[in-house]
């Protein structure tokens, strides 16, 4: 990878826990090891992508386990569809800004790094966007990642975690309000598939006159009951790459933590994300016009597929993806969202307390959701 784009390593002191970031792509996180440079990449990259040095339509799939991007995605408001274009694949593009062109270094150090960028965009109802992304990296070392899950650490595993702190900052002369659509802070982590991996997302129960669906499955079609299945207080959904599908939980269900489980590896992936309680409006990022552009999801996880059925998937790849609240932002007003992932290695007795005590499942139960 670094014989094609630069690559910044962030590095524990003993070189076990490495965190490699890509300014060439928005500052991304794109892959990190809890066992040195010979240990496993957790990171899903796309090589054949980035050694080809072709900018395609649509979206460049470099993969990475943190990209930063922006909201929303579809409805009238989006910011990857043009004005008047119907909701189909063949009209979607990301902004270059948030897909293949670079953000600045601002300062790096062997465990955190800086960049910034400002760009213009402009959504589907023609609101023109003036504004500035700040972004910053950080290593979280073991101990401090453990002690912030609430668990206590275990010596037998092995660990790697990083946090990205993302700003968006209205540079426009006017506010950003909703009837004329607002952005959010939008961070996706691409993670490799594999036959035994499952993604457990907790979330708040309660009767659905209350706080909505559990569940949204509606962004690419109903998901079928072996790929999707919500339990009591916790769902559990396939991560294997081979259908392409999407849920979201909204801020009445989050518990702004969530993760995965690959039996085949023995590895427990976890993701958590800064989370208001008070905020209400969240982008929608349904493909259509939409009757509610503000009742969208907080967390979403993605299991990459082929788009068309004798087509070929993007990756493939699966993600944990959190999103900042709407931002009405004032002139020079600024949001920040924060998304943390850790990546734990070890015996399943270790791993399983762990899983218990930050996803409310083990490991036994979390293996056998698809078996």
């Amino acid at each position: 990878m670094k014989e094609h784009i630069e690559i910044l390593t962030l590095s524990s002191e003993d070189g076990q826990a490495l965190v490699a970031v890509s300014p060439a792509y928005q500052g991304r996180v794109m892959t990190s090891s809890a066992a040195g440079p010979d240990g496993l990449s957790f990171g899903w990259i796309n090589r054949p992508e980035i050694a080809s040095g072709e900018v395609k339509p649509h979206m460049n799939a470099y993969g990475g386990e943190d990209r930063f991007w922006l909201g929303p995605e579809g409805g009238q408001y989006s910011i990857f569809f043009p004005k008047g274009a119907p909701f189909e694949f063949a009209h979607w593009q990301t902004p270059p800004p948030i897909d293949c062109e670079p953000f600045e270094t601002v300062r790096a150090d062997a465990e955190r790094c800086v960049f910034k960028r400002r760009f213009q965009l402009e959504n589907y109802s023609g609101y023109a966007f003036d504004l500035e992304v700040n972004r910053k990296v950080q290593l979280v070392r073991a101990r401090k990642a453990m002690k912030e899950l609430g668990a206590e650490w275990d010596n037998s595993l092995k660990a790697v975690g990083f946090r990205s702190v993302n700003t968006i900052v209205n540079k426009g002369d006017a506010a950003w309000e909703k009837e004329t659509g607002l952005l959010s802070i939008w961070i996706l982590s691409m993670f490799s598939p594999s036959p035994r991996t499952t993604i457990v997302v907790p979330f708040k129960p309660g009767p659905e006159t209350e706080l909505g669906p559990v569940v949204n499955d509606a962004y690419f079609g109903s998901i079928a009951p072996d790929r999707l299945k919500i339990g009591d207080g916790i769902l559990f959904f396939r991560a294997d790459g081979k259908s392409r599908g999407k849920i979201g939980l909204s801020h009445r269900r989050t518990k702004a933590i969530a993760g995965s489980y690959a039996a085949d590896l023995q590895v427990l992936t976890l993701a958590s994300f800064s989370f208001d309680p008070e905020a209400a409006d969240y982008v929608n990022s349904l493909w259509e016009i939409q009757d509610d552009p503000y009742g969208g999801d907080v967390f979403n996880s993605y299991n990459d597929g082929p788009v068309e059925p004798a087509g070929k998937p993007l990756g493939p790849f699966y993600e944990l993806e959190s999103s900042s609240p709407a931002a009405a932002l004032a002139p020079g007003e600024s949001m920040r969202h924060v998304h943390s992932v850790f990546h734990f290695q070890g015996p399943e007795k270790a791993l399983d307390a762990l899983a218990r005590k930050t996803l409310g499942a083990g490991l036994k139960d979390i293996a056998a959701a698809f078996e």
